[in-house]
């Protein structure tokens, strides 16, 4: 973890990353690939957690990082719902399988549709956060 500014232009592409990696996702979940869907709906939320997270002044390097600072800042602190710690590790171990795992019976089945509405909603709560601290 280290200390940031923040910063509206990077929070803004962070955000234009979630969004994209929502809309590669469906494209991977409509092509039959979705534990691939699954690997990019993770992304999305990646992004978003990393927008609100500079929002709070922080910036990380590692996933992990990053997933334990969504916990400690923005679910304990109550700015984000109680299930979006389980869910960005969740996406994160599917991540992990599908990108990493080269035998099919070794991933756990992944549910690319149920990933990506996962990340919108997680994408949707980051945005919702971020404008209500914009107008306060």
């Amino acid at each position: 973890m280290s200390k940031a500014e923040t910063d509206p232009v990077r929070m803004a592409a962070f955000l234009e990353k979630a969004d994209d990696s929502l809309a590669a996702a469906q494209l991977l979940l409509d092509g039959g690939h979705s534990a691939f869907a699954a690997s990019r709906a993770y992304y999305a939320v990646f992004y978003a957690a990393n927008a609100a997270l500079l929002a709070e002044g922080l910036a990380f390097r590692t996933h992990q990082g990053l997933i334990s600072a969504v916990h400690l800042h923005l679910v304990k602190s109550e700015k984000l719902a109680r299930d979006a710690g389980e869910l960005i590790r969740s996406l994160y171990e599917a991540r992990q399988a599908s990108d990493y795992e080269p035998l099919p019976c070794d991933m756990p089945r992944v549910d690319g549709a149920e990933a990506i509405d996962r990340a919108r909603r997680f994408v949707s709560q980051v945005k919702a956060l971020l404008r209500k601290e914009d107008q306060a």
